[in-house]
């Protein structure tokens, strides 16, 4: 994992030069737009009688239409180098290299770093509606943590709730999903000791049995089908909060309700 951060996080500074380079042309550009209408203009209203040719050539091209789309194009241009940007961002924020010793970290920019990142799981497809994530975000202070480790801890379960989620929609008709739409709900707090953060992640999919509660955070222990899960996520996690951050990780589950996981970590 250490070594895939490292490489994230260069391919997400490589990426950040071309991008600045685009964000920081893109501003001029519209205003080299302006500048040439507003010449196109002017020649307009001084030559208001054009020869054949010209008339012809603005027909030709749609003048009026360019006009009005040319800024618009550019726009969603500046649009998508700011999406690239923020993801370039997460990916440095998820990947962070953690030291030898816990860092002042600010918790929330690794849940939305962790959010961003599985974004193309949550979005809208053909078979279902969006999967909304809820924020209600507490006033925390910085957090001396291992932030690399902790992304890792929110990437296992908010990856599980969408699993949960999805086969939680299996058999049901677009229109039963749209009615009862699925949601993952994040809350972060400070207990009323000022001691611990308390970061609670919830899913209304289909829920744990008996069983599963009891194994869930075994070595290896998984519900997944062969190839899409290695039973390690869970019991890493717990290892990343309760040994390494002397914190606690638990959950409940209702059967065809949902489930919810409660990071503790000391403040």
């Amino acid at each position: 994992m250490s070594a895939l951060g490292n490489l994230v996080a260069g391919v997400a500074h490589e990426i950040n030069n071309p991008v600045g380079f685009l964000g920081g042309n893109i501003q001029p550009a519209l205003d080299y737009i302006k500048d040439i209408f507003g010449l196109i203009d002017l020649y307009q209203q001084e030559y208001s009688h054009p020869s054949g040719i010209i008339k012809d050539e603005i027909e030709a091209i749609d003048l009026d239409y360019i006009r009005e789309d040319l800024p618009k194009l550019v726009g969603s241009m500046q649009e998508g180098v700011k999406r690239i940007r923020d993801i370039s961002t997460s990916l440095r924020t998820f990947s962070r290299a953690d030291s030898d010793r816990p860092i002042a970290c600010n918790i929330h920019d690794g849940i939305d770093s962790t959010i961003l990142i599985l974004k193309h799981r949550l979005k809208a497809s053909e078979t279902h509606p969006e999967i909304q994530v809820i924020k209600e975000y507490g006033q925390l202070p910085l957090v001396e943590c291992y932030a690399g480790q902790l992304n890792q801890v929110f990437m296992n379960i908010l990856a599980n709730a969408i699993d949960a989620l999805e086969e939680s929609n299996i058999g049901r008709s677009f229109e039963e999903m749209k009615n009862n739409p699925k949601c993952i709900t994040i809350i972060t707090k400070i207990s009323e000791s000022q001691q611990k953060i308390i970061i609670t992640i919830k899913d209304n999919g289909k829920g744990m049995n008996e069983q599963i509660k009891l194994k869930v955070f075994d070595h290896l222990f998984t519900t997944k089908s062969v190839g899409k899960g290695t039973g390690l996520g869970l019991a890493i996690a717990r290892q990343i909060v309760e040994e390494t951050h002397g914190g606690k990780l638990s959950f409940n589950s209702v059967l065809g309700e949902g489930t919810e996981f409660l990071i503790e970590i000391p403040a």
